[in-house]
């Protein structure tokens, strides 16, 4: 773990607060570079969009190939409040992040949701990313206690 890794896992925290305020799914993502720059941040606008793509770790990926070259991404974190789903699993790999720091893991969200609810795909990051050629470090769950707050009452 990097030594800014928390303080960022809670400002991506604070922007899934955002989104859950904005009326969307409590879920927030942003990039940082080696510098240790907040070059952008997003959150999810599944509900305000009506776009079930719209996942922050999507969005973010969407915003970042468009403004920065892939040797660039390479270098630089995406930090996520809840682990990236196999959608933004995908989006990560393709714009050519290869670095990943999530707060609460898919295992700890699932727990959490209501055992009828038919949208659950629990594929860990780790798994969709293994068999890439090149590597993406990916580490996680951090601050998985204050990570789930943002979720509580939100599900049920």
């Amino acid at each position: 773990m990097h030594e800014n890794d928390l303080k960022f896992i809670r400002i991506a925290i604070d922007i899934a607060q955002r989104a859950r305020d904005n009326g969307n799914h409590p879920f927030g993502s942003l990039l940082v570079d080696e510098a240790g720059q907040i070059l952008l941040e997003a959150e999810n606008t599944v509900t305000t969009d009506s776009d079930c793509t719209g996942h922050a770790e999507t969005n973010l990926m969407r915003l970042a190939s468009q403004k920065y070259d892939r040797d660039f991404l390479a270098t630089c974190t995406l930090y996520t409040s809840t682990e990236p789903c196999p959608m933004c699993s995908g989006a990560i790999f393709w714009g050519n992040v290869r670095r990943v720091v999530f707060g609460l893991s898919q295992a700890g969200l699932y727990g959490m949701l209501d055992e009828n609810d038919e949208e659950t795909f629990l594929l860990p990051c780790r798994t969709v990313f293994k068999d890439v050629r090149k590597p993406i470090e990916v580490v996680g769950p951090v601050l998985e206690e204050e990570a789930k707050k943002v979720h509580a009452g939100f599900w049920t």
